[in-house]
């Protein structure tokens, strides 16, 4: 008894596991086209024909001159200053009595 569940479930696995079986499914290759040796090169063709040259604009007219601006008006002369007095005469000075002064420097801040 014991071996035939362990059949059994045996086959039930396998059945099953066979029912899973992905199917393989074949993809048919697109044809590739493969280029050939290239041809005879073609006769060249006619030139094309040169256009026509365009008018030559006309030229434009001379703009007015501007009016001379007026003379301005010219200033008085201003007045003449008065001359100063002169001054007096100062003193004599007083001659030396022979002393000679000697001034000494202050000591410089420190």
């Amino acid at each position: 008894m014991k071996r035939m569940m362990l059949i059994s479930a045996l086959l039930a696995t396998l059945g099953l596991a066979a029912c899973d079986r992905p199917a393989v499914v074949a993809v048919p290759v697109a044809p590739v086209a493969v280029p050939g040796p290239a041809g005879p090169q073609g006769a060249t063709g006619s030139t094309g024909s040169t256009g026509s040259t365009g008018s030559t604009g006309s030229t434009g007219s001379t703009g007015s001159t501007g009016s001379t601006g007026s003379t301005g008006a010219t200033g008085d002369t201003g007045y003449t200053g008065a001359t100063g007095n002169t001054g007096a005469t100062g003193e004599k000075g007083k001659t030396g009595d022979g002393t000679t002064v000697i001034v000494v420097p202050p000591e410089p801040a420190k």
